[in-house]
């Protein structure tokens, strides 16, 4: 049973999580063979001020 985490800026809408959840479902039932249903996403939200690239705060970028 995959279990997918997704990090990503907070601010994304149910919509968006559920088309993304789906198009990633699909491409690991497509690419492996697993059915939909034995996959898991797990969505974590994070503001831009606790989130850093290059030593640099998304939110200053």
């Amino acid at each position: 049973m995959p279990v997918v985490q997704i990090a990503l800026y907070s601010g994304r809408t149910p919509d968006q999580k559920e088309a993304i959840a789906k198009a990633v479902t699909k491409a690991i039932s497509d690419t492996a063979g697993i059915p939909d249903d034995a996959t898991t996403i797990i969505f974590q939200e994070v503001d831009k001020h606790d989130w850093a690239v290059g030593g640099v705060p998304a939110s200053k970028q």
